[in-house]
């Protein structure tokens, strides 16, 4: 293996093997690498013996020149690192350059040129550092990863992360996601190409947005047929800058998901924290975007000034007890002392002192029993290197921690994570259809899913939103756009009943009597049930390869005919939408669903 074509030709020669094999499996395969090589050498030491990545790229090559035909089991054994298409997409973070934030919270860091809360050696922001914030790079560099370590990329989650989106110039926003859209469009799904010159674009700042709106529209209908399709597009915001307005720029952008920086739900924490907002934000927020079918995610924090065990743990319990929250997924982050911070300073005057690593997995064990089944904990620590961390848990392997000792107490998450289908392949006669109802932010949530009965494991599943009254969403939008509350009472709780019943009112501006307000800034939605998600776990296969081991084997497609049969059944509802991501649209107009004020909407037979 002295020069490059004996490199290729064993490389090629290893591919052409292993295909010739019927029954081909991981240990198969290692024999065949080590066998090649002594066709050439007498050493064939580990270090000699080649990569996956590079077999992978001599595979793609030789199906580009139709030397072979794709294989399934060697693509199964080639690839690396599985657990990042486990979930049936594969996610791709981009951060954002630095633009202030507008809170100030005496936790987060402020690394001179980072986005706030951020720090330079995060292994996301890494990335974004080495693609200097530019979004292209990011989006292209990430993809051509996952593809080298032999990942499809068919179905992508797009997160957007670096602060309090809602703050950054509207301008910027459309560029950055418009650039998003145009990587994931002009990506070779099959094998690493070099960034072509003529899309090293910056952002202009005389653009105008009229323009720049209309390259978002063409980048975004390219996608709808797109090799590498955005099915799902996530951005973080605070609860705070939730509004109609607000939520109108998301859709146009094509989010479905938005994660909410609520912290905690005690208004005494948030304001020794200095966040910027009350609880009282974070339930009118969250009512808001389940109206208009965003799934959310919150960020909470343990371990704040002010709080303690039982209170956290409370907290994570109140979070699905009360109807006022019901988050869809959730970010468990235990408070950490940073360099720089407010927070550090307090600490070294012995005024704060986080939890230790045994208090942290003591309330987390405790916690993960309380989350329901229609949850997903997403994180229960964030990715800060060890370095960085002056004070608080350094585990960063806590949820395996956690999880082995749950079993040996007999413990057990039943969370969507904890749940899911993952490489598994489901017996069909162990499927079963599962529903659950509960109340949330004013409506009626239906959770179904297909799961696995004997293995216990989530294979598919659909949220389906019922609204509340026009009269309710009216006075909604009203206190949030026309008047900023007033901070509420410490208990999470009192201020919900508070907010039920009525009283909350006292605290904004109620509408006029006989002021005639939209229900909803989309008309579509009106007198509208909506999938809030539909979702297949397992392994991500091809958009159009049929029968995988648990995606297109119809699961979907059987979500959402029971979610139709529902709402118009129970509900009364003939209309029906979807907030579908852009790379998803071309899956429901199969189903008969149509594009209307960005949702995919199917409408009675005879309109």
């Amino acid at each position: 293996m002295a020069n490059k074509s004996i490199n290729q030709r064993v490389l090629k020669n290893i591919i052409f093997t292993a295909l010739a094999h019927k029954k081909l499996n991981g240990f198969k395969f290692s024999q065949i690498k080590r066998q090649s090589l002594k066709n050439v050498s007498e050493q064939t030491d580990a270090s000699r013996i080649p990569k996956n990545t590079d077999l992978i790229s001599v595979y793609h090559k030789l199906i580009q020149s139709r030397k072979i035909t794709a294989n399934s089991a060697l693509e199964d054994i080639l690839l690396k690192k599985r657990v990042r298409t486990l979930s049936g997409i594969a996610s791709i973070t981009v951060i954002t350059p630095d633009f202030g934030c507008p809170g100030k919270c005496i936790y987060c860091p402020t690394e001179k040129g980072m986005p706030k809360s951020y720090l330079s050696n995060e292994p996301a922001v890494m990335r974004a550092i080495t693609n200097k914030f530019d979004p292209y790079r990011q989006v292209k560099s990430r993809l051509e990863s996952l593809c080298a370590q032999g990942h499809k990329t068919d179905k992508i989650e797009l997160i957007i992360a670096g602060g309090t989106w809602s703050a950054i110039p509207e301008k910027y926003q459309i560029w950055f996601i418009l650039r998003c859209f145009e990587a994931v469009n002009q990506t070779n799904p099959s094998w690493r190409i070099k960034l072509k010159t003529k899309n090293k674009e910056k952002f202009d700042r005389s653009a105008k947005i009229k323009n720049l709106l209309k390259r978002l529209d063409a980048a975004q209908k390219k996608n709808e047929t797109a090799k590498n399709r955005i099915i799902g597009l996530t951005l973080e915001t605070r609860p705070d800058w939730i509004n109609e307005k607000e939520i109108k720029k998301m859709r146009e952008y094509g989010c479905t998901r938005v994660e909410l920086g609520v912290q905690s739900i005690y208004d005494n924490i948030l304001k020794k924290c200095s966040r910027g907002h009350s609880v009282k934000e974070t339930i009118l927020a969250t009512k808001l975007l389940k109206n208009y079918g965003f799934k959310i995610n919150y960020h909470i924090m343990l371990g704040l000034p002010g709080s303690n065990s039982k209170r956290d743990e409370k907290m994570i319990e109140e979070l699905f007890i009360n109807p006022d929250f019901q988050p869809d997924m959730l970010k468990i982050y235990p408070c950490v002392v940073l360099k720089g911070t407010p927070l550090y300073i307090l600490y070294k005057n012995g005024k704060y002192k986080p939890y230790s690593d045994k208090q942290i997995i003591n309330i987390l064990k405790n916690a993960k029993t309380k989350i329901p089944e229609y949850c997903r904990v997403v994180r229960v620590i964030r990715d800060i290197p060890t370095p960085s961390i002056e004070a608080g848990g350094k585990i960063s392997n806590l949820r395996e921690i956690i999880h082995k000792e749950m079993a040996k107490e007999g413990k057990q998450c039943r969370c969507i994570r904890c749940r899911e289908i993952k490489d598994l392949k489901p017996e069909a006669h162990n499927l079963k259809l599962i529903r659950k109802d509960y109340s949330a932010s004013g409506g009626r949530e239906i959770f179904l899913s297909f799961e696995d009965t004997k293995s216990d494991k989530l294979v598919a599943l659909l949220r389906l939103r019922i609204n509340n009254t026009e009269e309710k969403m009216a006075e909604l939008s009203h206190s949030l756009i026309l008047s900023r509350p007033a901070a509420g009472s410490e208990d999470a709780s009192h201020f919900c009943s508070a907010l039920l019943s009525g009283d909350h009112a006292k605290n904004g501006r109620k509408p006029a009597h006989g002021i005639i307000l939209p229900s909803f800034i989309f008309p579509i939605l009106q007198n509208t049930a909506i999938i809030r998600e539909a979702h297949t776990y397992g392994q991500m296969e091809k958009i159009n390869k049929k029968g995988g081991k648990s995606q297109h084997l119809g699961l979907g497609r059987k979500l959402i005919k029971e979610a139709e049969k529902i709402a118009k059944k129970e509900f009364g509802f003939s209309k029906i939408a979807v907030i579908s991501g852009i790379g998803a649209r071309n899956y429901y107009r199969k189903l008969g669903y149509k594009l209307k004020n960005t949702y995919m909407v199917k409408l009675p037979k005879n309109q």
